[in-house]
Order: structure tokens, then sequence, then C-alpha cells
């Protein structure tokens, strides 16, 4: 676990459209894997987005790596690698060789092509370079997807609900690869098993923080509050 916390939020609460998305946000998260757990519409997801400046508190301060949010967005989004629940939101390019190389735009290009071929191996898509992405399977794509962000070595990676669309074994293996990260990494989830893997848990109910600890005593927290 970090030293010090690499996210803090104080008081952080966020309206729209006349409605509370969240309320009373203040925590701090320092560990190596965090689960983010709660029912539809508890506001996890806008909690995680801010992580990497896709949303903004409407109150109260948030510091993610020591930045802020608002005035360090762009800083903010290139040292956070982010991971949609559908990888069609994230694959950019006809194929996986082309989508990696596309995050790869810093490197030179003379050692681009060896670049690629190692990411894509590391993933299990080496055999899959040139293949169309809309032919892969569920699994690839999320893979690809996944292969994408962790290609920039971002310093904190967040996953919003990456298992959903997911079957088991492909889910057991996207979680497998994340929770193998060395940057800490963050996942919103709705699978418990995931979840009681985790390091620590947060749990939203009603867009606030309902409890915050060892995965085991969040996820009965959330059991019991299930109706």
């Amino acid at each position: 676990m970090p030293a010090e916390p690499w996210a803090r939020f104080d008081g952080v609460g966020l309206e729209a459209d006349g409605r509370t998305i969240l309320s009373g946000i203040t925590l701090a998260l320092g560990a190596r894997s965090t689960a983010v757990i709660g029912a539809n519409g508890s506001g996890k997801s806008t909690f995680v987005r801010m992580l990497n400046a896709l949303r903004v508190a409407g109150e109260g301060s948030v510091r993610v790596l020591g930045l802020d949010p608002v005035r360090d967005a762009k800083e903010l989004r290139r040292r956070v690698g982010f991971v949609f629940t559908n990888p069609e939101a994230q694959i950019l390019m006809p194929t996986p060789a082309e989508d990696v190389a596309l995050s790869l735009r810093g490197v030179p290009r003379a050692d681009l092509p060896v670049k690629v071929a190692e990411v894509l191996a590391v993933y299990g898509l080496e055999g899959h370079r040139d293949t169309p992405a809309s032919a892969l399977s569920g699994g690839q794509r999320q893979l690809l997807a996944i292969a994408s962000v962790l290609a920039t070595e971002p310093e904190l990676v967040v996953a919003d609900e990456p298992t959903t669309l997911l079957d088991l074994r492909n889910s057991r293996r996207v979680g497998d690869l994340l929770l193998s990260l060395d940057a800490p990494v963050v996942l919103v989830t709705h699978d418990l098993e995931l979840a009681a893997r985790c390091e620590e848990a947060v749990l939203f109910e009603g867009g606030a923080v309902s409890a915050m600890g060892d995965p085991r005593d969040v996820i009965a927290a959330y059991r019991g509050a299930c109706p």
C-alpha cells in the first residue's frame, strides 16, 4: 500500500438536473486495490469518474495523485487509465495492432512494431494483431481495451464494471489481470467475488458512502441493505 493516500475527497457533492448525485463524500484512498460497490444509481460510477476528471465536483475538494481535477484535468487524464464497461467505447482503430499503436504514439516510430507486438503478447492477442476488432470475442475486445489503456503505463487504473459483459471465464481472466497490476486499481463492480479479492471496498448508497473498509465487512453491509 502506498505510504500516502493517492486520492482524497473532502466534502464532495454534485447535483445534476435538479437531483443530488453525490453528497458529503469525505474519504482517502490509498490501497493497491479498491472495490466500489452498490446498487445501480447509487453514485459509484460518478464517483470514480472524478478520479480522472471525467466528472468534477460541484462542491468540496478532490485531489488525485496530488492533482486538482479541475485545474490539472489534462495531466490527470494522462496519468490515470480508465477502462469502461463496454470496450466499444474505447477501441478506436480497425485492428488490435493499430489500436495499441495509437496508445503508443509517443514511442519512436522505429521501435513501434516491436513494442506493439510485446503489448499484444502480454494480453494473449498476438495471434489477432490484424484481425478486425469487430470479429474479436467479447473477452478479447475487453482485453484489447485494457491493453490499450495499460500500454500508456498509467499511475492509477480505474475500471468501471469491466467484467459485466463477459462470461465467467473471461470475467475471471480480466479480474486476475487488473488485480495483478503494480499501479493502484479501482474497480466498480457488481461481482462481489471480485470485490472480495480487493484490499479495501467502498459501499455507495443514495449518493453517499455508507461503508468503507475490509471488503468482507463492506460486502456484508451491502447484503444486509439489500431487500
